[in-house]
């Protein structure tokens, strides 16, 4: 029996989130925007690790990305964050 008001995008989205690394970078971004190192920095991970969990982040649209000269600057998508709901993430579902 197929569960009601779910989808594969919300069903992958969710997957997705249940990496730990990838939700540990939803929840330091959620603090604010960051650059590579600082993330790097506060969760203790390798660079390319760091890069992979991002890549996948930003295809499923839970993370964006902005160029500031150098640097990449990542941080949640304005549909994604609710800066109301405390540690709330919505997923669009």
């Amino acid at each position: 029996m197929k569960a009601k008001n779910t989808s594969p995008s919300c069903a992958h989205k969710l997957k997705v989130l249940s990496d730990l690394t990838c939700l540990a970078v939803l929840e330091a971004l959620m603090a604010g925007p960051h650059n590579v190192g600082k993330l790097m920095e506060e969760l203790n991970v390798e660079q390319s690790l760091l890069s992979h969990h991002l890549s996948v982040l930003r295809e499923n649209g839970l993370v964006e990305a902005t160029r500031e000269g150098k640097t990449m600057v990542y941080q949640l998508p304005e549909d994604v964050s609710d800066s109301t709901a405390g540690k709330a993430i919505n997923l669009g579902c």
